[in-house]
């Protein structure tokens, strides 16, 4: 990793920290006072909790996305292809149908249940699109399977909805991303699968920096480092949906951030896009608490609003006239 890259990802981390502590002292009732008696309480098990939830999200996201760029050499692929956003949906939606359980009124033991649900759902929607595509070899035929298996599950997932109405806020607020209910067993979770996502990513990252090509050429064995790819960004993708849901735009938009700040090679986009992230999730689960405080918004609408806008003006900025 070159000096700037380096400064780059220091930039970002030293962002990241100062988001946590806005993410403490900012809630949807307010600033956090010292002299509330309540103010241990609410900072240790709501407030930083569901601050270091949201940055490891965000990471999650970001180094899903670069993965889904670098593999299938598109900018535009981000982390819910090949069917794995879709999966978690249906899962969420059969479980909540089945048991009758809320989002909201979960209890510890219904909401790990959700998020188990969601994350088996997101690995059996992705272990449906290799099975179609009949192996990772070929990468347009990996994404279209990706794309048909998306809209069977999501065709599921809305005949569900219809035969199980009162479903239908808890499904919202999955669709729209919610970080509310993150606590301390998320954020184990999720630095957990961020670590395992990461080894893979950096053994099999090399090939992604080589070419398909030069890989060949070499001998290295590209359909199992395709795999191995795979499924570090499965791994990310189910563990960040499973904890909160769907947020649009921060997988997609982070590698883009980063490739504007400095080029650099695929393993150091990878860690740098997770830290870009995570400071995005974050940073748009601090405006959906204070923006219209009391009242909160979806984190994911402040992520399509802001990640939309960027990209509408990178298009704007790319398609220009020329001088």
């Amino acid at each position: 990793m070159n000096l700037k890259a380096s400064s780059l990802l220091l930039g970002l981390l030293t962002l990241g920290v100062l988001l946590v502590l806005a993410g403490v002292l900012v809630g949807s009732s307010g600033l956090l006072g010292l002299h509330d008696d309540n103010a241990a309480l609410i900072l240790w098990e709501i407030r930083l909790p569901r601050s270091l939830g949201a940055w490891c999200a965000g990471a999650l996201l970001g180094m899903a996305g670069a993965l889904a760029q670098g593999l299938f050499r598109n900018p535009l692929a981000d982390p819910y292809l090949l069917g794995s956003a879709a999966g978690a949906g249906l899962a969420v939606a059969l479980t909540l149908a089945l048991t009758g359980i809320s989002l909201q009124a979960a209890s510890t033991v219904g909401q790990l249940g959700l998020t188990g649900m969601s994350f088996v759902g997101t690995l059996l929607g992705v272990a449906f699109t290799l099975v179609l595509a009949r192996g990772v070899e070929q990468t347009l035929r990996l994404l279209l399977a990706g794309v048909i298996v998306g809209v069977v599950l999501n065709a599921g997932t809305d005949l569900v909805t219809l035969r199980a109405p009162d479903i239908l806020r808890g499904m919202q607020a999955f669709l729209l991303g919610n970080t509310a209910l993150l606590g301390w067993t998320s954020v184990a979770v999720m630095a957990g699968a961020a670590l395992l996502a990461a080894i893979a990513a950096f053994i099999a990252s090399p090939a992604l920096a080589l070419g398909e090509s030069t890989a060949r050429s070499l001998g290295l064995p590209l359909a199992r480092l395709r795999l191995v790819l795979i499924a570090a960004f499965a791994l990310a993708t189910g563990a960040a949906v499973a904890q909160t849901g769907i947020v649009a735009f921060v997988g997609l938009v982070a590698p883009h951030l980063v490739r504007a700040a400095t080029p650099v090679r695929h393993g150091a986009l990878v860690l740098l896009s997770a830290a870009a992230g995570g400071a995005l999730l974050l940073g748009a689960d601090v405006l959906a608490r204070g923006l219209l405080a009391p009242q909160e918004l979806p984190v994911g609408l402040v992520t399509a609003l802001l990640g939309g806008g960027y990209l509408l003006v990178l298009l704007h900025r790319r398609g220009g006239p020329r001088r």
